[in-house]
């Protein structure tokens, strides 16, 4: 029962006594009953007063709580008129002034972040107090390769992808530059904050590629040219030496003059391929801009596929196309892309066991086309290292065909990947 209505009965019970008494007195002593039902009725009148005054304080209490209920901090109360009360009043109404402008306050900061997170050119992934994942922003989906609601509610480990393994082993306050296929390189950084006394943890991912292939690339450019440069000024020098020297054959006895030709002729045979190699190098960063025009792809593909034809039959390579159009066009450079694909179909030949598969696939849907073949695939070890300056793994090899092929590929602005997938080891590029 409401206090109000308590008091409603007391006051009721009370006057009930009084009329009661009155009635006894009305047969003793009249005039002392007409006092009596005077006082009555100005006792009657100031309970009225006093019930309707405390009904309204009441209501404006009653009125405030129900405000604080519903969370509603733009509604105040009114002054009824009574100093107490009205103080009080005054002092609710300073406390809703306040709650509503933090509450204000606090949803223009929280939409501010979330505007911020999603525009963020670093991947954003925030975990709940159980390790789920409870918002990520676009660039972190994309990064992990994840659709909108494919991720929500999931921890680390439910998550496939070489990104999402690399996630896991992340420690707090450890900062961690993972490669991905020697291609994506991202700054990872896990942490934690504070939400509702309880810590949650959440990870920053910023992409690296531009800056680290920018980097490598002034240092290799650096280097090659200064090897160039001593290289072949002293490799000239010495093949004429050399060449002079094999003038002076014949004023040797008949049966060293075989062995003494042969050792400079050697000689000047290595020197040769040390010459040769450095042009190579040099090669990967004189890559002109791409001349472009429009390529049909279908037919480029081919041509190169012909040129590799000797090396694919020793192996008996079975060849797999999957492809429903007749014609694929590009924009770019032919004389460029002609040089990717033949990288790419050498290493793939190199790769493949004997009687095993190369697949081409082409997309035009998705602009799309993939070059995979069988073979013991690409290790992890491996992969953080592919397209690295120099880096080979085929004996002799000297890491160039990569470093050429993302060289074109970047001027081209194509993105592509290097990856073992199931069975087979795929190189993809999207127009």
């Amino acid at each position: 029962m409401k206090l109000k209505t308590k008091i409603l009965l007391s006051v009721i019970v009370i006057h009930g006594i009084f009329i009661y008494l009155l009635t006894e007195l009305y047969t003793v002593n009249r005039n002392a009953f007409l006092i009596g039902e005077a006082l009555l009725f100005v006792s009657m009148i100031f309970s009225y007063w006093i019930y309707k005054s405390i009904s309204q304080t009441f209501d404006t209490i009653s009125s405030g709580i129900e405000t604080l209920k519903d969370k509603d901090f733009s509604a105040k109360l009114n002054s009824i008129g009574h100093p107490e009360m009205d103080e009080l009043i005054y002092v609710y109404n300073l406390m809703i002034e306040q709650l509503r402008h933090e509450r204000l306050l606090q949803v223009e900061k929280s939409s501010f972040l979330e505007k911020l997170i999603e525009a963020s050119p670093s991947g954003i992934i925030i975990f709940d107090f159980n390790g789920n994942i409870a918002t990520a922003n676009s660039a972190a989906l994309e990064m992990v390769d994840l659709s909108k609601n494919e991720h929500l509610g999931k921890p680390l480990n439910e998550i496939s992808g070489r990104l999402a393994e690399e996630l896991m082993a992340l420690q707090i306050n450890e900062p961690k530059v993972i490669n991905l296929n020697g291609l994506k390189s991202y700054k990872c950084h896990k942490a934690t904050f504070t939400d509702l006394g309880y810590t949650r943890t959440f990870i920053t991912i910023e992409e690296l590629t531009r800056e680290i292939y920018i980097k490598e690339k002034n240092a290799y450019e650096k280097v090659i040219k200064m090897m160039s440069h001593e290289v072949n000024n002293s490799i000239g020098a010495i093949n004429s030496i050399l060449n002079s020297c094999l003038n002076y054959k014949k004023q040797l006895n008949q049966e060293d003059q075989e062995d003494y030709e042969t050792a400079l002729a050697v000689s000047i045979k290595r020197n040769s391929s040390l010459s040769n190699l450095m042009s190579n190098f040099a090669r990967v960063i004189r890559v002109p801009e791409p001349i472009r025009h429009n390529v049909e792809l279908n037919s480029l593909i081919r041509s190169v596929i012909l040129l590799m034809e000797p090396e694919a039959r020793k192996k008996q390579v079975n060849w797999q196309w999957d492809t429903n159009t007749l014609t694929f066009e590009a924009f770019a450079d032919y004389q460029q892309l002609e040089q990717v694909f033949i990288n790419i179909l050498k290493n793939a030949i190199e790769a493949v066991n004997l009687s095993g598969t190369i697949r081409i696939q082409i997309s035009p849907s998705v602009n799309t086309i993939s070059i995979a073949n069988t073979g013991p695939g690409i290790s992890n070890e491996v992969s953080r290292q592919l397209f690295t300056p120099f880096f080979s793994t085929t004996k002799n090899g000297q890491g160039i065909g990569l470093m050429l092929t993302r060289e074109i590929l970047y001027n081209h602005s194509f993105q592509f990947s290097l990856q073992t997938i199931g069975e087979w080891t795929e190189f993809k590029i999207v127009m």
